[in-house]
Parts: structure tokens; C-alpha cells; sequence
């Protein structure tokens, strides 16, 4: 699947990231909150482990397909099994960077699970899948791609801190490294 250019995709976004968004009342339907909570957890490309502040488990993470192409998007799923209920409603934050650092951070912060299910929301012993999408400009020169990411709350400027560090790759500033992605040339 191909994006438009970034010439009316960037104005696009901007737009979007203008508009004052309010939550509505309430909670999640029961409907919605089974189209984004998995009982299985699929086999995965990607195994972590992580523990988010005692309240989050990143299980793994499939990426699909498994090589970055330039111009094209790559399809990110994530796990998280909820370990404690979250008072604050956190959002994913990613951060695709180039392993050589010849490319500017790609930032694919979003609401997880769509925005269907906020994290107060998240129950003890559920595992919520979150998908998003990767797009690398055409042109990136770089051959390998990190997908850094964690659980951030905006309103603190905070993240969940990673509880076992020392089991995981991670940056030391609460990133964890979900892996390194091989680009196509």
C-alpha cells in the first residue's frame, strides 16, 4: 500500500494535529473492547518481556512484512498484557530511527488499540492488542531501521519506567528497543 506524497500527506497530518479532541463519556463497549483484546497471542516475530512500571507486560510484536521498503508501510501489532489497572490513560509512543543514524526519527505516537480502549481502561489478565502502520520515505538511506517505543503519558511528560531493564534492550530512558528492521535498497 502506498501513501500520496509527502507533499499532501504532510499537510494532512498537520491539519489533523490541529483539531481539539475530546473524549466522549464513558467506557468502551463490550464489542469494542473484544475487537481490540486477543485471548491467544499469535506466534511472534518478536519476543520481549518487558514490564512497564508493574503494570504492563509487552509480550512480543509481529512486523509485517519483516523488511522496511521505502515508500511502502510496514503493519507493527503489539501485545500488552495487563499486569495492574493504569490510573492515566498513556499513549504509545514510537520512535523508528535509523541504526546509523543517517535518518531524521520517524515519530508514530498514537492512542493504543485505535483509540478504542484507553489504558485507565485496561483489566488485570487481559492482553491488548495495539496495530499500527510504519511508512519510511522513499529516499531513506538507511539500511537498518530501530522501532523504539514504551507508554507515555502527555499530561506529566512521563513514561512508564521499564522495571526489568536488565532482561531487556532498551536505551536507559525508558525506550525499549523492539527490534532492528532491515530496509530494502
Amino acid at each position: 500500500m502506498r501513501l500520496p506524497p509527502p507533499s499532501v500527506l504532510l499537510p494532512s497530518l498537520l491539519l489533523l494535529g490541529s483539531a481539539c479532541i475530546v473524549e466522549a463519556p464513558g467506557g468502551a463497549s463490550e464489542q469494542e473492547r473484544r475487537a481490540v483484546t486477543v485471548t491467544q497471542v499469535p506466534p511472534l516475530s518478536v519476543k520481549n518481556g518487558a514490564n512497564l512500571g508493574g503494570k504492563v507486560e509487552l509480550v512480543g510484536a509481529t512486523v509485517q512484512p519483516g523488511r522496511l521498503t521505502p515508500g511502502e508501510q510496514a503493519k507493527v501489532a503489539l501485545y500488552f498484557k495487563v499486569l495492574q489497572p493504569m490510573e492515566d490513560d498513556y499513549l504509545v509512543f514510537v520512535h523508528v530511527e535509523d541504526a546509523d543514524g543517517r535518518a531524521e526519527r520517524i515519530n508514530v505516537d498514537h492512542k493504543p488499540a485505535g483509540g478504542m480502549l484507553p489504558t485507565s481502561q485496561w483489566k488485570p489478565g487481559e492482553t491488548v492488542k495495539d496495530e499500527f502502520v510504519i511508512y519510511v520515505p522513499p529516499g531513506t538511506p538507511a539500511r537498518t531501521m530501530n522501532i523504539w517505543l514504551g507508554l507515555w503519558e502527555p499530561r506529566t511528560d512521563s513514561r512508564l519506567r521499564i522495571v526489568n531493564a536488565n532482561a531487556v534492550r532498551n536505551d536507559g530512558k525508558g525506550r525499549l528497543l523492539l527490534g532492528q528492521v532491515p530496509v530494502a535498497q
